[in-house]
């Protein structure tokens, strides 16, 4: 039994950019497509949405990004905030990750954004992972 989904799925992404797999495919949920389209967006992925499969029904589909060959865009990928251990801040409270290189994606009342535009927006949230 899996405790932390979203967990599991920067794991799976986290494992597959250290070996240099291009494509991953994970368990679908509205939560980790919203992590995936932050991710694309900021162009750490190349691609993130549904695929559908007879067997498994619904899964995510995300293709890693990658500057030379085998040289992902992720250069670390960590999980804050766990379901046993919740990490909230204001917005006064979010930082930049390492020094504005990276970013954190964070869980706020009006959904799940960067730091840089819940600082923006002054929307303080649960710190789901911090990427660079």
């Amino acid at each position: 039994m899996m405790t932390d989904p979203i967990a599991d799925m920067l794991t799976r992404i986290r494992n597959a950019s250290a070996v240099g797999i291009k494509e991953v495919l994970l368990p679908y949920s509205a939560v980790k497509l919203a992590i995936a389209k932050i991710l694309e967006r900021e162009g750490y992925l190349a691609f993130a949405g549904k695929a559908e499969h007879s067997l498994t029904g619904q899964q995510l589909k995300l293709t890693l990004r990658y500057d030379a060959p085998k040289k992902s865009r992720i250069r670390e990928i960590r999980r804050v905030s766990t379901p046993g251990r919740r990490v909230y801040v204001g917005h006064r409270q979010l930082s930049q990750v390492t020094r504005g290189l990276g970013m954190a994606i964070v869980s706020t009342p009006k959904g799940i954004m960067t730091n840089k535009e819940a600082k923006e927006q002054k929307l303080g949230g649960e710190v789901i992972c911090e990427v660079y």
